[in-house]
């Protein structure tokens, strides 16, 4: 009782810290959006807010495939539930938030956290090489603040090729084993497959792309004076590279302020210093209302379908979920399929 207690606890806790933190960044932006905003016509800015809600997809259908190739198969819907409710976790500071709330709501489908903690990591992993690939074109602009194309196609050449290499599946079944054995944990039933790295590899790209569009539908609304080749070079692969450096930023949540000040010096030179506060002030807004309202809908299904239930709830299904099955069980092979078989109709989740 204690323990279920303690756990209780410290989930109430990080849910306040998550509101707070989110909370806090809105208000943070709000005043400068609100001024910015009007240089914006409605038409470009829902266009914008369309596309900031694609990434998110994209990327829980990467996680979910990974998933799904190392033994843990879920339907659409809580798996999206899981996915974007954790995702809030990263508006704390710390780099594992996301993952320990993604962990401990996968236990309720009879995912192994070893295994939920696999995936999150490399998902994180993949995303961020995946957005250095789509940013190193627009390295130069950062570094030399020179906008040469020849100077691209030499970064692109060069290290394109370093970091496709890290997503060999080899070499990242070869990572995941080193680190559980260094954490003395067993080893994962499963390897993921070279299928399953390429499609989530593919997604996570997409998923850039559509990151990077958004700010250039901003830059061309908020700027006159561009060469549309340069623009969209600084927006899509600036802003990929902007938010992969951010990604590593642990101490700050989501990487706030890292972020808009790469993407302030790699979209200035090419249009202005103005125009590029604008366009990271309007983007931040846009990037954080839709993890928020991705992640009240993940929560509403997550609810209604009890993926998220009181310890009163469970043993009134007859539920029982043992922490320490956790960390070991094999029993988690079909997901949301093990949960389906143990609880009433009306309260299992469905597709």
């Amino acid at each position: 009782m204690t323990r279920s207690r303690l756990f209780s606890g410290l989930r109430i806790l990080l849910a306040l810290l998550v509101v707070a933190a989110v909370s806090i960044a809105v208000a943070r932006n709000w005043r400068d959006v609100s001024a910015d905003i009007g240089r914006i016509d409605a038409g470009t800015f829902a266009l914008a807010a369309v596309l900031v809600c694609l990434p998110p997809l994209f990327t829980v259908l990467g996680w979910r495939i990974l998933l799904a190739d190392l033994g843990s198969p879920l339907h659409l819907a809580p798996a999206g539930g899981i996915f974007f409710v954790g995702q809030l976790g990263k508006y704390v500071p710390g780099a594992v938030w996301s993952i320990v709330a993604q962990a401990e709501m996968g236990v309720r489908l009879h995912i192994p956290r070893r295994r939920m903690a696999v995936v999150a990591f490399v998902s994180v992993a993949i995303a961020a090489i995946c957005g250095l690939i789509v940013g190193v074109p627009a390295l130069p602009l950062l570094i030399t603040r020179d906008d040469s194309a020849a100077k691209t196609g030499w970064v692109v050449l060069l290290a394109m090729p370093l970091l496709a290499v890290v997503l060999w599946p080899r070499l990242l079944n070869w990572a995941i084993a080193t680190v559980l054995r260094i954490l003395r944990r067993e080893p994962l039933e499963r390897q993921l497959s070279g299928r399953a790295v390429l499609s989530a590899t593919l997604l996570f790209i997409g998923a850039w792309v559509c990151s990077g569009l958004h700010v250039l539908v901003l830059a061309r609304a908020t700027s006159t004076d561009y060469e549309t080749g340069q623009l969209l070079l600084a927006t899509v692969s600036g802003f990929a590279l902007a938010s992969s450096l951010a990604m590593f930023s642990v101490v700050l949540p989501a990487g706030v302020g890292v972020r808009e000040g790469v993407l302030v010096l790699i979209l200035a030179p090419v249009t202005s210093t103005s125009a590029a506060t604008a366009v990271v002030v309007i983007s931040r807004f846009l990037t954080v209302a839709a993890d928020v309202v991705f992640a009240l809908l993940g929560w509403a299904y997550a609810r209604s379908h009890h993926l998220l239930t009181s310890p009163q709830e469970r043993e009134h299904d007859h539920i029982v979920v043992d922490p320490s099955d956790g960390d070991d069980s094999d029993d988690s092979d079909g997901g949301g399929e093990a949960l389906e078989s143990q609880a009433p109709g009306p309260r299992s989740p469905r597709s």
